[in-house]
C-alpha cells in the first residue's frame, strides 16, 4: 500500500496529465500528417490542430505501435478515428493491437467481405471496444471542428462482393488551401472512374501513391488530375513485388513530383497551417 504522501503525489500527477494532455496535444494552429514507416504496408496518422487523431490503415504487424508511440505522448491512448481502408493483412493486420492499446472513439470501414483470420481478429476486438462502426461512403464529410475536414470520394455503393482493392477507401484530408489524398489499394480503373465522376475534386498537394507504387495503380490521367506537390511510396524495402514499379516511378518523374520513400526516409512528416505546407517534425 502506498504511503500518504505518495498517494497525493500520484494524484496530482493524475490530474496534471488530464488537464494538461489535451494541450499539449495541440500546440499549434498546424495539421501534421505523418505516413508511418511500417515497412511493405500502409499506416497513416493525422494529428488536427485540436489534437483530434486519425489513424488511417495499421501496417501488417505491431510495427505501427513503434511508430505510433514516436508522434503520440506515452500517456496518450485515445485515438478518434480509426480508417481501414480496405481489408488486406498489409493494412488491416496492425490494428488489431492498436484496438487492443488504445481507445478508439469510430471505425470506418469499406463493408467489403473478406474472411480472413486477420479480419476475424480485428473484428473481435471491435466487439470487445464497442467503437462507432461506419460504413465509409460518397459523400461524407467528417468534421473535426478546427478548420479539418476528411471527405470520403468511394465508394458511391456497397462493396460487399467487390474485390478487395477495388473496396479501397478513397479519402481527402483538407485543411485550408492544402490536402491530402490516400487511395489505398485503389486500382487505375477505379482511378478513372473518379475522374469521370468529377476530376476538379482529385486535386491534393500530397498524394500517397496507390497500392505502394504498383503499376496496377497511379494512372497517369489520375495523376495528372490530382496534379501533387509530393507523392509517398508507402513500401517496404525488401518487398517481393517489386514496388515501387519503373513505370509508376516514371509517371511522376515526368509530371515533375517530389517522390518521397518510406523504405529510404523511414516515416514521412508533413504539418500545414491551412495556406503553407512544408516537410519534417
Amino acid at each position: 500500500m502506498l504511503s500518504k504522501p505518495y498517494t497525493l503525489l500520484f494524484l496530482l500527477l493524475f490530474v496534471v496529465i488530464t488537464i494538461w494532455t489535451p494541450v499539449i496535444n495541440a500546440t499549434s494552429n498546424d495539421l501534421t500528417v505523418t505516413f508511418l514507416d511500417v515497412g511493405q504496408g500502409d499506416s497513416i496518422l493525422v494529428e488536427t490542430p485540436s489534437g483530434r487523431q486519425i489513424l488511417i490503415d495499421g501496417g501488417r504487424d505491431n510495427t505501427v505501435l513503434k511508430e505510433l508511440s514516436k508522434s503520440m505522448s506515452f500517456w496518450d491512448r485515445r485515438i478518434d478515428v480509426v480508417i481501414a481502408t480496405h481489408p488486406d493483412a498489409d493494412h488491416i493486420a496492425g490494428l488489431v493491437e492498436v484496438l487492443k492499446r488504445f481507445n478508439v472513439e469510430t471505425f470506418v470501414s469499406p463493408g467489403v467481405l473478406h474472411d480472413t483470420p486477420v479480419m476475424k481478429a480485428l473484428f473481435r476486438e471491435l466487439e470487445k471496444e464497442n467503437a462507432n462502426e461506419i460504413l465509409a461512403r460518397r459523400g461524407q464529410v467528417y468534421d473535426f471542428g478546427d478548420g479539418v475536414n476528411i471527405s470520403i470520394l468511394f465508394p458511391d455503393r456497397d462493396v460487399e462482393e467487390f474485390e478487395s482493392n477495388a473496396a479501397s477507401i478513397i479519402l481527402k484530408v483538407n485543411y485550408g488551401e492544402n490536402a491530402f489524398l490516400l487511395t489505398g489499394d485503389s486500382p487505375k480503373h477505379i482511378e478513372k472512374y473518379l475522374i469521370s465522376l468529377n476530376p476538379d475534386e482529385l486535386k491534393a498537394d500530397v498524394l500517397k501513391a496507390g497500392h505502394h507504387g504498383s503499376k496496377t495503380s497511379s494512372d497517369a490521367l489520375f495523376v495528372g488530375f490530382t496534379d501533387p506537390q509530393y507523392t509517398v511510396f508507402s513500401r517496404g524495402c525488401d518487398n517481393s513485388y517489386g514496388h515501387p514499379s519503373e513505370e509508376v516511378v516514371q509517371t511522376f518523374k515526368d509530371f515533375g513530383v517530389d517522390t518521397i520513400d518510406t523504405c529510404l526516409k523511414g516515416s514521412v512528416v508533413f504539418k500545414s497551417d491551412g495556406q503553407t505546407l512544408t516537410r519534417g517534425r
